[in-house]
């Protein structure tokens, strides 16, 4: 199996189907590595390799045990305090959720959280999944001033609830 598609296997089985291969996701999202490994029948190597070459750093391993950092549909409490964020993050997202996204703000969907990026050109690759990207600016710290908690990932997501369309400027 390449790393790619291992990638894509880890992050649906630690993010939103761990239940697949009989596991529970403990407080911070962790779970044991061995059945992770047996499940998804790879080697300690081959996880290893795709946790150092996420480009985007969607997983964690300590030990003995693996977790996914953001991007959670099943519950968990990833234990991420809450902290200050910049003046601006940025969201990536496509044309076709523009007017959505204009209408009711940023929404977290099926997910814990609506996922943030701390700069544009990340929020770029981002956006890029679905075609030809748009950049939105979130006002962030004035969101914070209004009361709107935020959290940052292990990887440097910063994860909030939802965006109220008053704090997005950009295409939307």
């Amino acid at each position: 199996m390449n790393d790619h598609t291992l990638s894509r296997r880890l992050s649906y089985l630690l993010r939103h189907a761990p239940h697949e291969a009989g596991l529970t996701l403990a407080p911070g999202g962790w779970v044991p590595l061995a059945p992770v490994l047996i499940h998804l029948s790879v080697t300690r190597a081959q996880v290893e390799a795709v946790v150092a070459g996420s480009d985007k750093g969607r997983f964690s391993l300590r030990g003995d045990h693996i977790r996914a950092n953001q991007g959670h549909s099943v519950p968990v409490d990833l234990q991420l305090t809450p902290a200050t964020p910049p003046a601006l993050l940025y969201h990536g997202t496509h044309a076709g959720a523009l007017a959505a996204i204009r209408a009711e703000g940023l929404r977290a969907m099926n997910r814990h959280h609506v996922h943030l990026s701390p700069d544009p050109d990340t929020a770029c690759r981002v956006g890029a999944r679905r075609g030809p990207p748009v950049v939105l600016t979130v006002r962030a710290g004035e969101m914070h001033a209004a009361g709107h908690a935020f959290l940052v990932s292990e990887n440097g997501v910063w994860l909030t609830d939802t965006v109220p369309p008053a704090f997005i400027h950009g295409d939307a």
